[in-house]
């Protein structure tokens, strides 16, 4: 898998939806969601094209189990907090509040594995991470 790709292509997908969630809040004159479309674009637009570049740029080893967990814990925690986030928000389907809560929390805690998997990963391939050709 070609993870700069993967993670540009997913990036310009969470960049769309939170342009459009705030030209939606816009016209609308409704900030309701304004923590979701921020969270979109911050964690979803942002970090996995901060990632996609960061792979870009380093000679990340392709066969790197690290970065391979890293690249699917965040691709998953991305999902599950931007999702779960707006479920507990608009609780669009009555009786799931405890689902959409748990949802949000589990989202939220596998993002934050990948952003320790991240830090971890430039401290394992270090020896990648340079100004030297």
């Amino acid at each position: 898998m070609d993870r700069t790709r993967f993670f540009v292509r997913v990036a310009a997908l969470y960049a769309l939806a939170g342009a459009f969630m705030g030209s939606h809040m816009a016209g609308g004159g409704g900030l309701q969601l304004s923590a979701i479309h921020a969270h979109i674009l911050v964690v979803g637009w942002l970090s996995l094209f901060a990632f996609g570049i960061y792979y870009k740029v380093f000679s990340i080893p392709k066969d790197s189990k690290l970065a391979t967990a890293h690249v699917w814990t965040s691709f998953f925690g991305v999902f599950g907090l931007t999702t779960g986030m707006w479920l507990y928000y608009t609780q669009p389907i009555e009786g799931l509040g405890a689902f959409n809560t748990v949802f949000f929390i589990v989202g939220g805690t596998i993002l934050l594995i990948a952003f320790l998997l991240f830090a971890i990963m430039t401290f394992v391939h270090g020896a990648f991470i340079s100004e030297d050709p």
